[in-house]
């Protein structure tokens, strides 16, 4: 590894060459400024989200350097070069740097200061370091500083007990906000996190997942929340039966090291047959080889299956070929053919499958190795060779006895599973850098833990709250495991992202509260222009309700304003069943707006909202699947909207000049209203850049379409048949 050339304010000329000469160096002034106004008392590193090149092990966390605590201590692997980063708050004056070294020190190292995380100005270095306790008078203002090791003194790795920063203001911007008490680092995973091991009984095994099943199977707005976790090993004669908000995950690094020779099975029987209402239950990080050559996944939207290895056939369709309307998969490999039978769509990405059985309106493929080719609309098939930048969701994992998360690289390009040669490359993170949410935690704990630089980890069950959390700090992971579900109760959105680097969100259920709030997530502020190619965010199986738990309101259920974002996986639901259900109960004009540039959605599943339920203001934007149905519910043509015949399902803004799409459909049923007639399904500026192929619209037999896309495409009718575009313009 190379050390990376350093950008910045360099000293020059004969200053920089007798500081070399010594081994020394620092910025001009930084004795007079630290003389003047130096505040010696206060350390501004003091609990600070920090972050690590490496680490020797999950008792030598970056964390415990500015802990304020010399018994403890970062300690790095032991290669060259190395560094430990300390988030201080925009704009700090730093003045004087203070480095207890353990026995194992850097001899030669940097101090650098950023205002971004990536270009870096020195305001330090040596190369004759000798350890011990080390007062550096070095003065430079930014966010982040770092140190920055090039040649260890022995063997081992860099160690560092603690690093104590002064500022000539007395104190910073906050970073992640105000780290007020460290959390605790190590907590369980709660009563509803179930967990097995190869060594239990399948008869106490299957006991307990039944005694689960009973309670989730028809549950639907209930507040039962299960993660059903297997340890490695091979499992014999068990069906985990999957109901309502249920997350079924293998514990291994890779899929095949947890194998259930049984099945893990979402059917219908509740409903009499039909899967439409099969809604948020999860399966991931496991294999299965069926009891009965093939395993059943009859699932709609919210429900996902990712990195699964299937050693026979999987059927979509609920026993009996019922009504079925889903769904989603990704980085997994079935052996043999995928039947979905009566599943009206479904969405595929990065995988490899040994057939596919059919389809009914829209299947879509994208980097699927084995997927049928492109013959859209008939049949339906809309396949791309590989999917264009992705990275996969991160997973929970033991490693020996110790609860990790493991973070996908990010991918270009991509086709196939992330495993097929090996390990899922990426990057451990150990639980001990999450805070382990329960569900009595206030948003005061949750947004403390997130200013002290912890990640979250939101275990399952309900949560209240009654202040927005702020996910501020780059590369933060916020995982949740058996569908936590995130309510605001008093108008305030649920969670923002500021505009920074490689936030991963994950497995979260957004619940719009009683009181109108402006969004449920907002994924960067308003005007942000940052690039964040090099590592996006990303939104993943992260799901929005409004209404249908009890009455919930919300103007738009997702905005994204940050550039580069990745939403992988969405249902955006404004409810048309269930408690708390009306044009004027549950109000909520859209369910995703875009407004940063270059961002990538693959899987959007948006529903019954009243206005756009999809509006992209963004340049370079791409999507790849869209489900709609329009809403079922206004009351008449005028009340739906008085200027034109209703709102589309999919709206690129009139200043949008490049935009692609692939395998687009929207759905209408106007239910208390069948003379109702929408313009369009889809609306785009006619721009040769503005691209969308394989799309569609249908009326499910109350209420018509006009118009495909812009004033193209014929009226559907009343009669449940799509009317297809190929491509657009």
């Amino acid at each position: 590894m190379r050390v990376p050339i350093l950008r910045g304010r360099i000293l020059s000329g004969v200053l920089t060459a007798a500081l070399a000469a010594t081994g020394l160096m620092a910025t001009a002034g930084a004795e007079s400024a630290h003389a003047a106004t130096c505040d010696t008392a206060t350390d501004v590193a003091l609990n600070k989200p920090a972050t690590a090149s490496s680490v020797q092990g999950n008792n030598y966390l970056p964390a415990k350097a500015v802990d304020g605590d010399t018994g403890t201590r970062w300690s790095s692997q032991a290669s060259d070069p190395q560094w430990l980063q300390v988030d201080l708050g925009p704009g700090t004056a730093v003045c004087q740097v203070v480095i207890n070294w353990q026995t194992s020190y850097a001899k030669s190292f940097q101090l650098q200061l950023s205002d971004d995380g990536s270009t870096w100005n020195p305001i330090y270095s040596t190369t004759a370091n000798t350890g011990g306790v080390q007062t550096i008078n070095a003065a430079g203002t930014g966010r982040y500083l770092r140190m920055y090791a090039t040649q260890r003194n022995n063997g081992y790795g860099d160690s560092i007990k603690e690093l104590v920063v002064h500022s000539s203001s007395g104190g910073g911007g906050g970073g992640g906000g105000s780290c007020q008490t460290p959390p605790p680092v190590a907590q369980d995973l709660g009563p509803n996190v179930v967990v097995f091991d190869p060594s239990m009984s399948s008869a106490t095994i299957q006991s307990r997942l039944d005694a689960i099943f009973a309670q989730t199977e028809t549950d639907q707005f209930g507040d039962y929340r299960y993660a059903v976790m297997f340890k490695a090993g091979t499992y014999h004669d068990i069906n985990v039966n999957t109901g309502f908000y249920t997350s079924v995950m293998g514990l291994g690094r890779n899929p095949d090291d947890v194998t259930i020779n049984g099945d893990v099975t979402v059917d219908a029987g509740w409903l009499k047959g039909n899967a439409t209402q099969n809604f948020w239950r999860s399966i991931e990080n496991l294999a299965i080889t069926p009891s009965h050559t093939a395993d059943r996944w009859a699932v709609a939207q919210g429900a996902p299956m990712r990195r699964v290895d299937i050693h026979g056939d999987l059927n979509l369709a609920p026993s009996g070929y019922g009504w079925a309307s889903g769904g989603y998969i990704a980085d997994s490999r079935v052996d043999g053919s995928i039947n979905p039978y009566s599943q009206q769509q479904w969405y595929t990405r990065d995988s490899q499958i040994g057939g596919w059985g059919n389809g009914v309106w829209n299947m879509v493929f994208s980097g699927v190795k084995g997927a049928p080719a492109t013959s859209f609309p008939k049949p339906p098939y809309t396949t791309l060779p590989t999917t264009p930048v992705v990275r996969d969701k991160p997973y929970l994992y033991l490693n020996g006895d110790s609860y990790n998360v493991f973070v996908p690289s990010l991918r270009t390009n991509a086709s196939g599973t992330t495993w097929a040669g090996g390990s899922t490359p990426g990057t451990s993170v150990p639980l001990t850098q999450f805070y382990v949410a329960r569900p009595a935690d206030s948003a005061a704990t949750l947004n403390n833990a997130l200013a002290c630089g912890l990640n979250l980890l939101f275990t399952p069950g309900v949560y209240h709250l009654n202040q927005t959390l702020n996910v501020t700090r780059p590369d933060t992971v916020v995982l949740g495991i058996g569908y936590p579900t995130l309510i605001p109760d008093n108008g305030v959105g649920a969670m923002n992202v500021a505009d920074v680097d490689g936030v991963k969100l994950a497995g979260l259920l957004f619940d719009a509260g009683p009181v109108n709030s402006p969004n449920l997530l907002q994924v960067g502020p308003a005007g942000a222009t940052t690039s964040h190619a090099a590592d996006p965010t990303t939104v993943q199986d992260v799901f929005f309700r409004v209404g249908g738990a009890g009455p919930g309101k919300v103007t738009t259920a997702l905005v994204v304003n940050n550039a580069n974002t990745i939403i992988d996986d969405i249902w955006a639901w404004r409810a048309d069943h269930g408690s708390g259900v009306g044009w004027t109960v549950n109000p909520s004009d859209t369910g995703l707006i875009v407004n940063g540039a270059n961002v990538s959605a693959y899987g959007l599943f948006v529903e019954h909202f009243e206005k756009y339920e999809v509006l992209w203001n963004g340049q370079g934007g791409r999507t790849v699947f869209f489900q709609n149905e329009m809403p079922y519910d206004p009351p008449s043509q005028s009340a739906w909207r008085s200027d034109a015949g209703g709102y589309a399902a999919y709206k690129v803004a009139d200043t949008v000049t490049s935009h692609e799409a692939w395998g687009l459909g929207s759905y209408c049923l106007f239910t208390a209203d069948p003379s109702i007639v929408a313009d369009r399904g889809f609306e785009a500026p006619d721009n040769p850049n503005v691209k969308f192929h394989d799309i569609f619209t249908i009326s499910l037999g109350k209420g018509s379409i006009a118009h495909v896309i812009n004033n193209t495409g014929g009226s559907t009718g009343t009669t449940v048949s799509p009317v297809p575009i190929v491509s657009y313009p």
